[in-house]
């Protein structure tokens, strides 16, 4: 039997210390899960016990799971991808995945609801009161579809994000459904705490959410994982990558690969971007990064600790890729929001915050001035176009995915939109004022799902015409 240790070593200390996202007297939900994969089967076999906090103001009866999984289901309402990267993503034929749970415990009975049976509904045996617990138990199977994906078997690795049931939130805890979307991100959850013991073929290697170590035996890889304070937890596993490390302001930084032509570049990125965020913003807060080049069929994905970059990226695209996935640690892991209902509020950060990184590294080739340009170009374009062949202007940033009608109407508002919206904002509050109001968005809502409003006030704050500039943008009557 051999041990290897997982970067970094020292890791599960600092996490113990609570060196994470919020104060650990708060109080969070925990999820333990027992995970084996079988790569000739395409099957994820989970056992997990939620140990849920109710940090609501309202007494529950019962509690709702999200099953994205069953989002690759045939004949699924709302595809998990669209029409134009289908076929980058379906490499080998269509294919499909599911999730089955296979028994439940601490409940009087369970249904599986919603629009493509994304969610799961627990009766609890009774009310669940303000700051109280229940445990509830589960065991489930995930079929992997072979997708190049966020979940499912790729060319190159095996992706898992959003395979286990996670407990709704944002919104949807109001009663508004979030389902699948093959445009953004639906995915909105509270922070809590992961204890994770993952089994593998010892030919995978693993990068992953948290902290922890992998022990060698007969032909099998254990991995012994923690995170704390975290949204969500995702593996990338693959029989091809290598490893490449370093640190930023002595935070482990690890790369993983299989395709990269220039992977010290890739991992100078990812280091120098959380240090920049780290001096500008606000202190990283977990113990480890990680950067994964995986089979996704779009730029980029963000988790927890962890930054999903597509295989197939352009030459000079991965300076604003691993950027903006890197800022997402911040507007989106550390400072929550709801990317279904509100996409716009971590992805235009996250563009601004990109921008403002690389004009402060120019070796990567570019700078902010050429950002905003380039976006500006970009909306006025798509606007052009739009205002001619669309039933009504459609340029509200303020709306769910499912209001989008396209990538291309999505892309263009939410995010170059989007960066242009905090361009403004810089210019007419000044540099310091809007980094002074991004740092007390970061203080503030860490840890928390934060609200629109709660952005809008940070700035308005700094300048009140703040909040007529918010409201041309997300209404749609501003021109550009």
């Amino acid at each position: 039997m051999k041990k290897l240790w997982i970067l970094p070593c020292g890791a599960m200390l600092l996490g113990a210390l609570g060196l994470t996202g919020c104060a650990k007297e708060e109080g969070r939900t925990r999820y333990d899960m027992t995970l084996a994969y079988d790569p000739s089967t395409r099957t994820l076999e989970g056992e997990m016990t939620a140990d849920v906090l109710n940090r609501s103001e309202n007494a529950l009866t019962e509690l709702t799971f999200h099953l994205w999984p069953n989002a690759y289901r045939e004949g699924a309402k709302y595809a998990p991808v669209s029409d134009l990267f289908a076929p980058a993503a379906y490499y080998d034929g269509k294919s499909y995945g599911s999730v089955t749970v296979r028994h439940v415990e601490g409940a009087t009975g369970f249904s599986v609801e919603g629009a493509d049976e994304t969610l799961l509904r627990l009766t609890l045996p009774e009310p669940l009161y303000p700051d109280e617990r229940a445990t509830v138990g589960m065991t489930f199977t995930v079929t992997l579809a072979a997708i190049n994906h966020r979940l499912g078997v790729g060319e190159h690795a095996v992706t898992l994000a959003h395979f286990y049931p996670v407990l709704c939130a944002g919104c949807e805890a109001e009663g508004e459904e979030h389902v699948f979307s093959a445009l953004g991100e639906s995915f909105a959850s509270e922070c809590a705490d992961y204890a994770v013991t993952f089994t593998i073929p010892d030919s995978y290697t693993v990068a992953h959410t948290g902290t922890g170590e992998c022990t060698l035996s007969e032909g099998t890889a254990t991995y012994t994982l923690s995170a704390e304070n975290v949204r969500d937890f995702a593996l990338v596993a693959s029989e091809q990558f290598t490893l490449a490390e370093g640190s930023a302001n002595g935070i482990p930084v690890a790369y993983y690969f299989f395709d990269d032509p220039t992977p010290e570049r890739t991992l100078a990125i990812a280091q120098e971007s959380l240090s920049y965020f780290a001096g500008q913003v606000s202190a990283y807060q977990y113990p480890a990064y990680v950067v994964v080049e995986t089979d996704i069929p779009y730029g980029g994905a963000e988790y927890p600790m962890l930054s999903m970059i597509a295989s197939d990226l352009r030459e000079g695209e991965a300076p604003r890729v691993v950027a903006h996935e890197t800022a997402h640690q911040w507007w989106y892991a550390m400072v929550g929001s709801d990317p279904f209902c509100e996409p716009w509020q971590d992805e235009a950060l996250a563009e601004y915050c990109a921008a403002l990184f690389l004009d402060a590294h120019p070796a990567y080739g570019t700078d902010y001035a050429a950002c905003v340009s380039a976006a500006e170009s970009a909306y006025r374009a798509f606007f052009s176009v739009w205002t001619q062949i669309a039933d009504g202007e459609q340029t509200a940033m303020r709306r769910p995915l499912t209001a989008f009608r396209s990538e291309y109407e999505y892309r263009n508002v939410v995010y170059d939109k989007g960066l242009i919206l905090f361009d403004r904002l810089d210019e007419l509050l000044g540099r310091e004022k809007t980094m002074s109001a991004l740092r007390a968005y970061a203080k503030q809502f860490s840890g928390k799902i934060a609200q629109a409003e709660d952005l809008i006030a940070c700035f308005s704050a700094r300048g009140a015409y703040a909040e007529g500039v918010f409201d041309s943008f997300l209404t749609g009557t501003c021109v550009i």
